[in-house]
């Protein structure tokens, strides 16, 4: 059973900011992961964590330049992290199991969009591969790190909209397209926290899917700006469109769901505006709520079970 999609009235929205949901919040002594917490939002999620007085460890796939963003931002560190490559995600985990390390959150933030087709590994397709498989495998090797009630986030994405598992074919072996491509991987995110959260919950471990909200960040790197237009993301001036987010606003909810006691008892939702999302009632991703095929419990069971096959990851 997964959770009941339907909002609870926290008090925040879109337009808080991670500052906003950890205000009065002290996570001094406690220790948070966020993948890609060195760009975009996982930047002001690093940020807002570190100022709420956590310790943020930032696995990174170029760590100099993560250095470089994180050189100002006291109780940080950058270790090297390549989520395309099982090997990387092995000895990442290693060597943060063999330093002893506890992890209260882990916020499964890094991510590809829209790129070109590319393979990685034993050829699989590189949204599906960096967004899920590489953080479904982190997640799994790091389970002797997780704290006792720990919580594990994972930032989806309104794009899920327009794919769900394509189980036939995974990895667009035929027909690649590279937006279809990554709102596969988009649900993967969110069932992926929906069968976590099942696992983990008979021993203190919840899970959660998010949702940041339309952002204009590196993420979009692949895009060419005509399309940014095209796709009625800014203005004919260039500026973010209405209904986007700052950087700091689309933090929050990955944050609030990574601290929040509202969602102790609501275990695997998948989450915007720092509340638990509303079903989706039509396709306008720019309104959000969520698809049942990204909160499908047999479709999480399933995929689970084929990524761990896929990864030789299976701690759960």
């Amino acid at each position: 059973m997964i959770t009941k999609q339907h909002g609870t009235g926290t008090g925040f929205g879109a337009h808080s900011t991670a500052d906003d949901v950890l205000a009065g919040i002290d996570l001094t002594g406690t220790t948070a992961l966020v993948t890609g917490g060195y760009s975009g939002l996982g930047l002001e999620t690093t940020r807002a964590l570190a100022r709420a007085g956590a310790h943020v460890i930032v696995p990174a796939r170029r760590k100099a330049v993560a250095e470089e963003a994180l050189h100002d931002i006291p109780g940080t560190e950058a270790h090297t992290l390549d989520l395309a490559d099982l090997d990387s995600v092995r000895t990442f985990s290693d060597r943060l199991l063999d330093g002893g390390r506890v992890l209260d959150t882990v916020i499964a933030n890094a991510g590809v969009m829209a790129c070109p087709e590319t393979r990685v590994g034993p050829g699989w397709e590189a949204h599906f591969a960096v967004n899920h498989l590489g953080h479904f495998a982190l997640v799994n090797r790091l389970r002797p790190a997780l704290a006792p009630h720990a919580r594990v986030v994972a930032v989806a994405s309104s794009g899920h909209f327009l794919s769900g598992i394509r189980w036939d074919d995974i990895h667009f072996r035929t027909g690649y397209d590279r937006w279809l491509a990554y709102a596969q991987s988009k649900t993967a995110n969110s069932l992926f926290a929906v069968h976590l959260d099942r696992l983990g919950a008979p021993n203190g471990l919840h899970a959660y899917a998010v949702h940041p909200g339309s952002i204009l960040t590196p993420l979009q790197r692949h895009v060419p700006r005509d399309e940014w237009l095209a796709h009625g993301w800014v203005t004919p001036e260039g500026e973010p469109a209405e209904g986007f987010k700052t950087p700091q606003q689309g933090a929050a909810t990955a944050v609030w769901a990574a601290t929040s006691p509202l969602l102790d008892a609501h275990g695997g939702a998948y989450c915007q505006d720092c509340d638990i999302a509303d079903p989706a009632e039509n396709d306008d991703m720019l309104i959000g709520g969520v698809k049942p095929w990204a909160v499908d419990p047999a479709a999480a069971s399933r995929l689970w079970d084929l990524s761990a096959d896929l990864t030789g990851t299976n701690a759960f």
